[in-house]
């Protein structure tokens, strides 16, 4: 008998596991509402990363690959997010972490190997949103003054400072209950403002140049690219660690916010993309706002509520980072128990000065959104949920055993192919790129 089929984590030396069905965590687990998990999988999908996707995704995609391309990326996105989310209960326990999962099913090789590309993807993400809160701040900057003395680079420190302040008050995931709310309210603000902007400007503008910009090589490459950056939207490469915040019955609940998420969630994310590539064409900005006119006070809105966006939705994706620390030297307690809060300042400000320094050596928002979907989101939520299910579930038929085959050799070829096209674009840009001078 293997140990999927026994039950047993292979893994003795792994010391977060405590008796019984769940793991040992030091974070709030089990007492959310599907509606709570659902707020989470929205915020994070329609982060202000959604302000650059006209051009990381349409741009090098055009009108029909564009179009269609989200379409199936929304529906196959979807499916692979319920694969994880069906595994959450497998024999017989809760699994409330990736890692926990992949070392259930695969060993102690497995467990590691997740826990590596999960925690890549979660860093990597969470860069981005420093650059993207760092890009709100030089907005802002702009509007009043035009000297161009504010650095992208200083933007993205003091973007990393306010993400530290965030992550010292908020302890886990669920005390982000009464945050969710500003979230929604954040995001309705940027994506109406950028919205009515960017519907002003097209019915102004004349006829837009929608030709996929770049030569021959050059375009099959970027097409590559932004098909991977199709999936980075929808997927925030979490579904355990959200699941683990969930009541009984954990499944049911997952599902009924993914199916929110996968249909009121994408309405922000496709109005967006669509409507800022038709305003502009080939010619639409990494950071839409830059894009846009109209009034000062409306691009200042939009520009501050992104800022406080990408901060809530740094704080989400690294919760996972958190809960390890918090777990392993079982640090519990409220945001002002002077216990937790000191240990909070040390590691998060350790975790943050990375993440901040990583940001302002390399400000490039649409290199990290490609690199982002091809060497790890495109792999833990499409490779490895679909090789996960083909090895844990005993009784598929041949059809089924064939499309989930189809899936993990398909998504690993876009991988590798997404990666090296998203390599060759950072070179290229890094070549007039001074260090601190973005």
């Amino acid at each position: 008998m293997n140990d999927l089929e026994a039950g047993v984590f292979t893994d003795n030396n792994h010391e977060d596991r405590a008796h019984g069905d769940t793991p040992k965590t030091a974070h709030q687990i089990s007492d959310d509402s599907w509606v709570h998990a659902a707020a989470v999988l929205i915020t994070c999908n329609n982060s202000a990363y959604i302000l650059g996707y006209s051009q990381s995704i349409m741009v090098h995609l055009g009108w029909i690959a564009g179009v269609v391309g989200l379409f199936v990326a929304t529906a196959l996105s979807l499916y692979a997010t319920t694969l994880p989310a069906k595994l959450h209960q497998l024999g017989g326990r809760r699994h409330i972490r990736y890692r926990d999962l992949a070392g259930y099913i695969y060993g102690k090789k497995g467990y590691y190997i997740l826990w590596l590309l999960q925690y890549l993807n979660l860093f990597m993400a969470n860069i981005g949103f420093i650059i993207l809160a760092g890009s709100a701040i030089q907005g802002v900057y702009d509007l009043f003054r035009d000297d161009n003395a504010l650095k992208l680079s200083y933007c993205n420190l003091i973007a990393g400072l306010a993400c530290f302040m965030f992550a010292i008050a908020v302890p886990h995931l669920s005390a982000l209950a009464a945050w969710l709310g500003v979230s929604a309210f954040l995001t309705a603000i940027y994506v109406v403002v950028a919205l009515g902007l960017c519907i002003k400007d097209g019915i102004k503008a004349p006829a837009r140049d929608y030709s996929l910009p770049g030569t021959q090589v050059g375009v099959i490459f970027m097409m590559i690219g932004s098909i991977s950056n199709l999936f980075v939207p929808l997927n925030p490469g979490m579904i355990p660690e959200i699941q683990a915040t969930l009541k009984a019955p954990v499944v049911e609940n997952m599902m009924k916010a993914l199916y929110v998420q996968f249909t009121v969630g994408v309405i922000p994310i496709s109005a967006v993309t669509l409507i800022g590539y038709w305003a502009y064409g080939s010619g639409t900005s990494s950071y839409l706002l830059n894009n846009a006119s109209g009034p000062i006070w409306a691009k200042a809105l939009a520009n501050i509520a992104a800022f406080l966006q990408s901060i809530i939705n740094f704080h989400i994706m690294a919760c996972p980072s958190y809960e390890y620390f918090d777990t392993k030297y079982e640090v519990k307690g409220g945001a002002l128990a002077p216990k937790a809060l000191s240990f909070r300042i040390k590691i998060r400000g350790i975790y943050l000065i990375a993440s901040s320094l990583v940001a302002a050596l390399l400000p490039f928002i649409g290199d990290f959104i490609g690199l982002i979907g091809s060497i790890c989101v495109v792999p833990i939520t499409f490779v490895i949920p679909n090789h996960m299910y083909l090895t844990a579930k005993r009784n598929l038929n041949s059809f089924q055993k064939l499309w989930h085959w189809f899936n993990v050799i398909i998504f690993s070829i876009l991988s590798v192919a997404a990666t090296v096209a998203s390599v060759r674009l950072i070179v290229i840009d890094s070549k007039n790129y001074k260090l601190f001078g973005g």
